[in-house]
């Protein structure tokens, strides 16, 4: 599915015109952004969290020349699913 087809979804079971659900979806995705940006997470009881991860410096070896390289410190937003979302995907009570 992608971002026009959840909109569809969205406007179809929430009965509002495709330009609402496009602009709750955007807001939605700002809001966890932003909030991920302070270094805070999001957490949506029953389908997950998002936070943000510390990846540390490392070393690192480009392939085509096995030349080793730095590769630097960095954030990375990071998803861990809830329960009741798992539960559901995977199909077990």
């Amino acid at each position: 599915m992608n971002k026009a087809e959840l909109i569809d979804k969205i406007a179809k079971d929430s009965g509002i015109t495709k330009a609402q659900a496009n602009e709750a979806l955007d807001s939605f995705t700002n809001g966890v952004i932003a909030t991920l940006k302070k270094g805070d997470r999001v957490t949506l009881v029953g389908f997950g969290t998002f936070s943000v991860s510390e990846r540390s410096a490392r070393n690192g070896r480009n392939p085509q020349t096995g030349e080793v390289i730095k590769i630097k410190a960095r954030k990375v937003p990071k998803f861990k699913a809830g329960k009741e979302f798992s539960t559901k995907i995977s199909g077990k009570k």
